[in-house]
């Protein structure tokens, strides 16, 4: 049996080091073969977000580095483990640079899971799933969405098995042998995928307050070109209509330079209002946000004195019909203003953006946008005021714009159309990594 650990601790975390030397011994001193991959030391591409692992070349990502040999191994594993601080009530952006990879192995194409819409299986078997976090000291609310998260992940990768353990920084060496050995214990008595509630939002009042200048984040790889800049953009319109003075800044190009990402900064720290606008990845944020908000928190922890009132809000798209599909995410981006002394002006959730709007301009669409116009000019209105996004904005995204079986038939053939641009529409299903 072999046992694949991604271990996305960074270099000087002795927690992480910690635990992985006693989850290395446990799974040995059973009998385990060990691949123990420290992400951090591992030169590994972020996912670009073309889908040419889908169509271009079916099963093997476009971008051609260790990834591709992971995930072989992943799909070769009886076992996948992730290892990884708590960043937020998610993983740290190393493991989860790996985690956006793992789309290859799985299919364009959509089954419905629990009244959901997921992707298919591209293998017929997938390993099972462990994943072992740790905090510096207790936090029930980041504790919770890591759970859910875990959960999410293990349907969404189709483990038939799966647990998630915590281990906090102060305990012994006996402690985390204990907390590694009950987590194998239960993986081999056969625990199955047990349903874990989102956690849920705070929701605290804001008082209203007039803001001058807002700061638009884009988290998707194509940029400009995004369904996530189009959303952003079409919101910061309608603040500049009041008179706020308005900036945007794409995190995926930001993030490659230390002078830009400086600016970066610079820039949230003027801003009263801080909005990001991203894409779903594999449940949560793309790895280079992940990254982003690693540094503006380390950024805002190295700051001393009493910090301006600022706003932080968020909008999640998905390339799945239900909303829902969010919210993991966007209780990341919550726990992150709370843990980095924002002030959370709620969010939006958008089901199905992809194929709706295409990164085309809102004003360029058709009817269908109509409800997502008025939710994004509820939020400006209200943002603009410096209070939060009205529920009712909220509301009018969250029944889907299309039928999940609509949505799911249209995909069969949509994404057999594209990958024929390729001719590669008769390998579609292709399974590269089986041996």
């Amino acid at each position: 049996m072999k046992a694949v650990i991604l271990n996305g601790s960074g270099e000087n975390d002795l927690t992480g080091q910690r635990v992985s030397n006693a989850l290395i011994d446990e799974l040995k001193s059973r009998g385990w073969e060990v691949e123990h991959l420290k992400l951090c030391d591992i030169k590994i591409g972020n996912c670009a977000g073309d889908f040419f692992c889908w169509i271009r070349n079916p099963g093997l990502c476009n971008v051609n580095d260790e990834n591709r040999i992971i995930a072989a191994s992943i799909a070769n594993s009886q076992l996948m483990v992730y290892l990884t601080p708590v960043t937020f009530g998610g993983y740290s952006s190393s493991l989860k640079k790996m985690v956006d990879h793992q789309i290859q192995n799985v299919l364009p194409f959509f089954e419905k899971i629990n009244g959901e819409t997921h992707h298919a299986r591209r293998y017929p078997a997938y390993p099972d799933f462990l994943a072992i976090g740790w905090m510096d000291q207790p936090d029930a609310q980041s504790e919770a969405i890591f759970r859910h998260l875990t959960y999410r992940n293990a349907i969404n990768l189709y483990a038939k098995r799966m647990v998630t353990g915590m281990v906090l920084a102060n305990q012994t060496e006996r402690e985390i042998q204990a907390s590694v050995q009950r987590c194998l214990n239960e993986l081999e008595a056969g625990k199955r995928i047990q349903a874990v509630k989102p956690p849920q939002s705070q929701n605290e009042s804001v008082e209203a307050r007039p803001i001058k200048r807002a700061l638009l984040l884009v988290g998707s790889p194509r940029t400009r070109k995004s369904t996530s800049n189009s959303l952003g953009s079409y919101l910061f319109e309608l603040l500049k209509a009041h008179n706020i003075q308005t900036e945007t800044i794409y995190i995926h190009t930001t993030m490659y330079s230390a002078e830009r990402t400086k600016a970066m900064l610079s820039a949230i720290d003027l801003a009263d209002l801080v909005l990001l606008a991203f894409p779903l990845y594999v449940d949560s944020l793309p790895a280079p946000v992940m990254n982003a908000l690693e540094h503006i928190a380390s950024h805002r922890t190295s700051q001393s004195g009493n910090k301006p009132r600022q706003l932080f809000a968020a909008i999640a798209n998905c390339g799945f019909p239900e909303p829902n599909h969010n919210a993991t995410a966007l209780a990341i981006c919550e726990n992150f203003a709370r843990l980095t002394n924002f002030q959370w002006a709620r969010s939006l959730a958008l089901g199905a953006g992809e194929g709706m709007i295409h990164g085309m301009p809102l004003n360029e669409l058709d009817g269908r946008v109509i409800p997502l116009k008025k939710a994004l000019d509820l939020a400006a209105e209200s943002l603009a005021q410096g209070m939060v996004i009205p529920s009712e904005a909220q509301a009018l995204l969250a029944k889907p714009f299309i039928p999940g079986w609509l949505y799911r038939a249209m995909g069969v053939y949509g994404w057999r159309q594209q990958a024929k641009e390729y001719s590669m529409e008769k390998i579609i299903k292709r399974q590269p990594y089986k041996i």
